[in-house]
């Protein structure tokens, strides 16, 4: 489905945009066409309704049909935009990270009722830096470490990290093994998809390695349980995210290795480690 022949006032433009997003079967179609827009023409969304019969440029509408074709082809609206709103901020992203979803924020949720407020806290498979980043912004007094064995999406999280101010220790590591001293926390969104499992087709173009785990997507979660019988300080906690399907295996895995599961929101699972 090619995106041509659109007429070049921003009502028409999000009209029929919107109608071939919607026939290409992606459900925020209208949404879509308006950020893919807004984002064309530096204004917000607000500015285009105010603005319905203004005339793009040829220029514009250039910029805005190859992006809507982008789209068509199913690539993700973050990576076409090239941010995400992640907790109220906006992270940038590149087809070097995961994109940020909404189900994430449980972490931090968690985070801030559990704890720890201070002491050392660790993003593993930091990615974007979504998390340890907003980790550190909403409990300024923890001491962040974000860690990921990508050199590109540390590069990303730098950027971030740069653009949002905050003060945090980024190390190239795969997993723990390249980390020092012991922690008070960690928070990790590791690969959690089973390959076989159904998914939209926006997850092609995701990392491959950012999204999916051999051992029905429990390999790099188990890795890390094992991990922390030496990573994490006594009554420490390890926040983690997974498919509901998973939780039942990795909570009792998890009890083998003196992690106590303390709850459960959406997507997060909570541990304390005890003696």
């Amino acid at each position: 489905m090619a995106a041509t022949n659109i007429p070049t006032s921003i009502q028409a433009w999000l009209r029929d945009s919107a109608e071939m997003l919607a026939d290409a079967g992606i459900t925020s179609a209208l949404l879509d066409a308006e950020l893919i827009l807004a984002h064309t023409v530096r204004k917000n969304r607000t500015w285009l309704h105010a603005h319905r019969d203004e005339r793009l440029t040829e220029r514009q509408l250039e910029i805005a049909n190859a992006r809507l074709q982008l789209r068509l082809d199913r690539t993700p609206l973050a990576y076409i935009i090239g941010h995400r709103e992640f907790y109220g901020r906006l992270f940038k992203v590149t087809p070097s990270v995961l994109i940020p979803r909404p189900e994430s924020e449980a972490i931090i949720t968690c985070l801030r009722h559990y704890g720890p407020h201070t002491g050392r806290l660790i993003d593993v498979g930091t990615g974007s830096g979504c998390l340890g980043i907003t980790a550190k912004l909403e409990i300024p007094a923890l001491d962040v470490v974000l860690a990921d064995n990508s050199r590109h999406a540390l590069a990303v999280a730098r950027e971030n990290t740069a653009r949002l101010r905050a003060r945090v220790d980024i190390i190239q590591s795969d997993m723990l093994s390249a980390t020092f001293g012991t922690f008070d926390g960690i928070i990790a969104n590791l690969p959690y998809v089973d390959a076989s499992w159904e998914r939209s087709p926006e997850t092609n173009c995701e990392p491959a390695e950012a999204l999916f785990a051999s051992n029905n997507g429990l390999a790099l979660i188990n890795k890390l349980l094992a991990q922390t019988g030496t990573a994490l300080n006594n009554s420490g906690w390890l926040y983690l995210e997974a498919d509901p399907r998973q939780h039942t295996a990795i909570i009792a895995r998890a009890s083998r290795l003196q992690l106590v599961h303390r709850a459960t929101d959406g997507f997060c699972l909570v541990f304390q480690k005890y003696n």
